[in-house]
């Protein structure tokens, strides 16, 4: 099945250079898939996945290991952002 990746702000770097402009990716994966099988080849390191979420609704930290997608869903994640 489909799905879309969407990785913001620093998290860009860790897609394929090609992707990099429009920050995200198509990727075809298993529905048995969870959110950290599919985020895994990318290496993002765990402190830097902070904020998860599937078609614009939040997963939480502990979910994230056993919360599977369906065709068609966007996967977002943006890193910590610190403002001022």
């Amino acid at each position: 099945m489909q799905i879309t990746l969407k990785l913001f702000a620093t998290l860009t770097d860790y897609l394929p250079a090609a992707h990099r402009a429009s920050n995200q990716v198509p990727l075809d994966v298993e529905p048995t898939q969870s959110i950290l099988d599919i985020i895994a080849p990318y290496g993002l390191p765990t402190k830097l996945v902070h904020l998860v979420l599937v078609n614009g609704h939040y997963i939480a930290p502990e979910a994230r290991a056993t919360t599977c997608l369906k065709e068609g869903d966007v996967l977002a994640i943006w890193p910590p952002i610190a403002g001022g």
